[in-house]
């Protein structure tokens, strides 16, 4: 029996140097974390306990984990995700939902986001206005082309001179019956404005329905009215219509209810886009306006304070930028940025009930309960650190003594055994 009880001993001693060991060559892997031996003892009592019982030695109970954070340490990706708090990703490896705190992520060649052992990572789909928009799913980030938008509206803000003076010559070009003719940069001859028929001007770039940029161009020339000017609108070198009259009160602001519809507003209506040599580029007819309405006249030199238009180009991925909360940030070369997705996290019951399945990567089981999935924050989650890792949280110190107090476990039922081999030796010599 005492051989028995020994050979358990050292069962469990080896099975906790294993448990040990290796924790320590996990010492550096991210998310890992620590495991430790639970061990009971074998106790064989009588069928009616009663009498003396003597004990049968030890066995491995369970295999427990430490759940408890790792430090965190920064990098240079920012698909390395750190988990800040409770909970685990959520993997998808081959159908199978996996979970892991490890968060070194990268894109595959199809634009999923995966850990190395390519299994992808999960969230959901957002709307443009930042709403989950389906069901939990694999994240996909698309690197195909973005469309164009065609402007649909503009503003401008600046401040006209007031002490500024009607220009010198008439705004036009004039025909041989003395009759004003549009400007138009393709003419023959070309035509276009000359300094002495405005008193100042801004330009902005805005687009047509296939994402060609135009340069639409407002020149401002004050009028032989009191605190009038008018407002000329050119695109590409052509003039768009008749001019918007800008007519200021005394204080220095527009005159007039602003809540009146396009008031202030230069309304460009079906402007056909034309390419460098003046021919039209086969694109829709497109309308859109221009809003003046935060300009003022004050005695300040003329100065553009606001700029802005809805429309953009095509525009290729150029990185990813992930928040706290999981949300998927797309930035384009064309400036545009878009919220593609938000990153699912999972948390358990008895996430002590959750099995290792290698990867650094837990399944699901009976005794951890089914996964309540929820976003970051939020069911008692912790909050994501984008360029991040979360390291291993074995500490190195209490694991080499705890192989110390192993082995010594070790060679105390080795030497047991010995023992036992003496006193057995001893009784059959006895003659």
């Amino acid at each position: 029996m005492a051989f028995d009880t020994s050979v358990s001993g050292i069962l469990a001693a080896s099975a906790d140097l294993g448990i040990i060991g290796n924790n320590i060559a996990n010492a550096s892997t991210s998310g890992y974390k620590a495991s430790r031996g639970e061990f009971t003892d074998i106790y064989a009592a009588s069928l009616l306990g009663a009498g003396a019982s003597v004990g049968q030695g030890v066995q491995l109970s369970s295999v427990t984990t430490d759940f408890s954070q790792g430090n965190v340490s920064f990098t240079t990706n920012s698909l390395d995700l750190a988990l800040n708090g409770p909970g685990f990703f959520r993997l998808s490896d081959g159908g199978e939902a996996v979970y892991t705190r490890a968060g070194a992520f990268q894109l595959d060649k199809t634009g999923a986001i995966t850990n190395s052992g390519g299994a992808s990572l999960q969230g959901y789909p957002l709307d443009l206005e930042g709403n989950i928009a389906g069901e939990l799913g694999d994240l996909v980030i698309s690197t195909a082309l973005i469309d164009p938008k065609a402007t649909a509206s503009s503003e401008v803000t600046a401040n006209l001179d007031s002490r500024a003076v009607k220009p010198t010559a008439i705004w036009g070009d004039f025909d041989d019956n003395n009759e004003r003719v549009p400007f138009d940069a393709f003419a023959d001859p070309p035509t276009g404005p000359d300094s002495d028929m405005f008193n100042s001007s801004t330009s902005m770039t805005v687009y047509d329905g296939l994402g060609n940029p135009h340069v639409l161009s407002v020149y401002f020339a004050k009028t032989d009215g009191e605190n009038t000017w008018n407002a000329y609108s050119l695109i590409d070198g052509v003039e768009t219509g008749d001019p918007k009259v800008l007519q200021f009160e005394k204080d220095g602001l527009l005159d007039g209810d602003p809540l009146t519809p396009n008031l202030f507003k230069i309304e460009i209506e079906d402007w056909a886009p034309i390419g460098l040599d003046g021919t039209p580029l086969g694109v829709d007819a497109q309308s859109f306006t221009i809003d003046l309405s935060s300009f003022t006249q004050f005695g300040k030199d003329f100065a553009v304070s606001y700029v802005n238009q809805d429309g953009y180009t095509s525009g290729q991925l150029r990185g990813v930028d992930i928040d706290q909360t999981g949300v998927l940030f797309a930035r384009y070369t064309n400036g545009q940025s878009r919220q593609l997705g938000q990153i699912a996290l999972a948390s358990f019951t008895n996430q002590q009930g959750l099995s290792p399945s290698g990867d650094t990567t837990f399944v699901e089981t009976f005794a951890s309960g089914q996964p309540s999935i929820t976003t970051p924050g939020l069911g008692g989650t912790g909050l994501l650190t984008s360029g991040a890792l979360e390291g291993s949280n074995v500490e190195l110190t209490s694991q080499l003594v705890r192989m110390i107090v192993a082995q010594r476990n070790f060679q105390a039922n080795a030497q047991m055994i010995q023992t036992e081999d003496a006193v057995t030796q001893t009784v059959i010599n006895l003659r």
